[in-house]
């Protein structure tokens, strides 16, 4: 018997792009902050955003708004969450639009951030660890860490996946 290959998104060039459109400009949010998905490795998906003038909350020292933080740490959990999912169903044969439409049904649960140190920097970039998924809840580490790779913000989000 001859064993499939195990299928990656990274191998999809059309699902990788789809995805990309939806964090990066079809969600008016994540496009008005900036996103940018640098890496979507389904064990090590990140993102980044460059610091803007609008970006600030606490106007007198210039760091990063606080709800900023968590926003972009909630994408970078969401995306892991995401990524997860649809490795599950990568075997399944289905169409990038089968597959962009699990995106959804993804939706926060639970965000618990830390705050570690202030939001200094000229760019932060956020990693997520993907904890576990279910079929029904996924859970997902991530970090927010500036130019100078110092770690910012933690955050530990539970996602509703199915």
């Amino acid at each position: 018997m001859v064993e499939k290959a195990k299928r990656h998104i990274a191998d999809q060039p059309e699902l990788v792009a789809a995805l990309r459109a939806i964090f990066e400009d079809l969600v008016p949010f994540n496009k008005a902050l900036g996103m940018m998905i640098t890496s979507l490795d389904p064990a090590a998906p990140k993102l980044r955003i460059e610091m803007k003038p609008d970006m600030v909350g606490n106007f007198m020292r210039g760091i990063l708004h606080g709800g900023v933080i968590s926003a972009v740490l909630d994408v970078a959990c969401g995306v892991g969450a995401m990524l997860s999912v649809i490795e599950k169903h990568l075997e399944h044969d289905e169409s990038v639009e089968e597959q962009v439409a699990r995106f959804s049904r993804i939706g926060t649960i639970d965000l618990r951030v830390d705050y570690l140190r202030p939001g200094t920097g000229k760019w932060f970039e956020a990693s997520a660890e993907v904890i576990r998924s279910g079929s029904r809840v996924a859970v997902v580490r991530s970090e927010l860490r500036n130019d100078s790779n110092e770690l910012v913000a933690a955050a530990v989000a539970a996602y509703t996946v199915g």
